[in-house]
């Protein structure tokens, strides 16, 4: 039983622990090429937060992961996709509301949003928030972004690609069909070049990108990558955990 987890622990242990930050992962429900589960970014995103906080939890840091959120924001051309699962931006919030609510009123102050899917956004939420809680610290991670992937993996994707397959591989190996039966994983290009520079951004039409639903070539994914990067990965978030942990909130700024 880890006490750091909430779906793991009891009444028992919670009643006498003074936890002092609470974990969200938050994931999505989408297709994930071939080879992967449709909750890819929800079982790996709660996998990095559970060894995150069990890391920081042994350096002395009192946290607490809740059950990760597997309802995510989808792009065109994806929604229509059989059980791929859409939820909008104004219901997360009204579900992340709920959560802080019930977190708030029972004297918590510090929450950190862990993110494993690229489509949700939840800066405008965040801020939307925290002035209707007093004293309440609201961080996000996103885990995808910390790390460059080109120190890890030979090829770059963003979605069932190398990286992703080779976290589920390390985690989850259970989960992953035999790397042949997995697209390429290739994209179409786009005809905009202010899209491509990051001039504009607009969502991609999923349809019409890729044919396998996969941004990335994953065959050259491995556990031992996964391994190598989710430990490198959960140090840096565990270190976070526990200078989060310490710091007191009221006095942030020196």
């Amino acid at each position: 039983m880890r006490h750091y987890i909430l779906e793991e622990t009891n009444w028992n242990n919670v009643k006498n622990e003074k936890y002092e930050v609470a974990v969200l992962p938050w994931g999505a429900t989408e297709p994930h090429n071939y080879h992967l589960p449709y909750g890819t970014d929800s079982i790996e995103t709660a996998a990095i937060a559970a060894a995150s906080a069990e890391k920081a939890w042994h350096r002395g840091a009192k946290i607490m992961v809740l059950p990760v959120i597997p309802l995510g924001v989808q792009n065109i051309g994806q929604i229509e996709l059989p059980f791929c699962l859409h939820t909008r931006p104004s219901t997360q919030k009204i579900i992340l509301e709920d959560i802080v609510t019930a977190l708030y009123h029972q004297g918590f102050r510090k929450l950190v949003i862990m993110n494993g899917h690229g489509g949700n956004d939840f800066r405008p939420m965040i801020r939307e928030l925290m002035p209707q809680f007093p004293g309440m610290f609201i961080a996000l991670n996103e885990w995808f972004t910390l790390l460059r992937q080109s120190d890890y993996f030979e090829e770059t994707g963003d979605h069932a690609g190398e990286m992703e397959t080779s976290i589920i591989m390390h985690y989850f190996p259970e989960f992953v069909l035999p790397l042949e039966m997995a697209g390429e994983g290739s994209t179409k290009k786009i005809r905009l070049d202010g899209l491509n520079n990051k001039t504009a951004w607009s969502p991609r039409q999923w349809d019409k990108l890729t044919a396998d639903t996969g941004v990335g070539n994953p065959h050259k994914a491995t556990a031992e990558k996964g391994l190598k990067f989710t430990e490198d990965l959960t140090n840096i978030i565990a270190d976070f955990f526990v200078e989060l942990a310490k710091c007191d909130i009221s006095d942030l700024y020196y």
